[in-house]
């Protein structure tokens, strides 16, 4: 009996050992489940993108919602792009009206654990410029329709440019917010992120002092645009943006404003227009054609097209090598 007894009871506690070393195994296995895994991120537009992918490095996978090649201005999100939103961890988007269809799209989630980060919070913002009135208008009634609507006024939405990442020290503290907000999204790994964060933070710094070594001096300082994507990286850099179109580079210049930008590159020998790769250039090569004037690219970064994906291209690059283009252009 008392051999039974130690029999049973010696069988019992080898069963709780082997439970609790597979309870181990089970634990340790899920633990490094977790910390394997990736935090889903969507970002809204191309520098979202590059920023949460840099800093996130190996701690996150970022989608691009806006494809390749795209202008995003008007772009709208399709149903399998909400899918991923209520799927992911943290939304990217660059805020300042840039995309319009933010507030819509997260009222209608029901992912309550997303978190989400405008990366222009806290920025100075330049106000936009709005849409002339229709000219054909009598002036008399739209003199007195100001008077009357005066009060209405000063309530209305004012509109912001949203190309805020276009001063590097812009698009530093863009990337500081997005840092943010994994580590509020994954604290586990925030000196991961941190350290990340400093190595382009110091990029960011480095870059803002080429832009002011390469442009302090130039011969021009004023800069006719496709559309006026590039007030901050002007108002950084002491230069002088002539918008062709204005925020939107959807909108058409009237005969007006074409006779205007003419008048203005032969009163101040405006030897480049500039235009941009995903925007037609027409407008731009009439204008150049009329003064006798060439054409170059000035990239927004709103996208990359696939050929500069492949080619390994990121917000970096194409700020270097917009400002070369800068540099040769206005000192012509």
């Amino acid at each position: 009996m008392k051999k039974n007894l130690f029999t049973i009871t010696a069988l019992a506690a080898t069963a709780v050992l082997t439970l609790g070393s597979f309870n181990s195994v089970y634990a340790a296995e899920t633990a490094d489940t977790s910390s394997d895994k990736k935090l889903k991120v969507m970002a809204s537009f191309y520098p979202m993108y590059d920023f949460a992918t840099k800093v996130g490095g190996d701690k996150v996978e970022v989608t691009n919602m806006v494809p390749a090649g795209t202008e995003p201005h008007d772009w709208e999100p399709a149903a399998t792009d909400i899918k991923n939103l209520e799927d992911a961890d943290v939304f990217i988007y660059n805020g300042a009206g840039m995309e319009h269809w933010t507030e819509d799209v997260q009222n209608s989630l029901d992912n309550k654990d997303l978190t989400v980060v405008e990366a222009s919070k806290g920025l100075p913002l330049l106000e936009g410029k709005e849409e002339e009135e229709d000219e054909s208008a009598d002036s008399d009634s739209a003199e007195n329709a100001d008077k009357e609507d005066s009060s209405d006024s000063e309530s209305e939405e004012v509109t912001y440019d949203p190309h805020v990442w276009l001063n590097p020290l812009n698009a530093k503290t863009e990337m500081e917010n997005i840092k943010n907000a994994f580590v509020e999204a994954d604290p586990d790994n925030k000196d991961y992120y941190e350290q990340n964060y400093e190595t382009y933070a110091e990029k960011f710094d480095q870059l803002d002092q080429e832009y002011k070594d390469g442009l302090s001096n130039t011969k021009s300082k004023d800069l006719i645009t496709s559309h006026e994507a590039f007030g901050y990286l002007c108002q950084a850099y002491g230069l002088n943006q002539v918008g062709i179109e204005g925020l939107s580079p959807d909108s058409e210049p009237d005969a007006s404003r074409m006779d205007e930008i003419i008048k203005f590159a032969k009163e101040n020998n405006v030897k480049t227009i500039f235009f941009e790769e995903l925007v037609s250039p027409k407008v731009s090569e009439t204008i150049a054609d009329e003064i006798g004037a060439k054409t170059a690219v000035m990239n927004p970064i709103e996208g990359l097209t696939d050929d500069e994906i492949s080619a390994g291209e990121d917000y970096f690059s194409v700020m270097e090598s917009n400002l070369k283009t800068l540099e040769e252009a206005l000192n012509e």
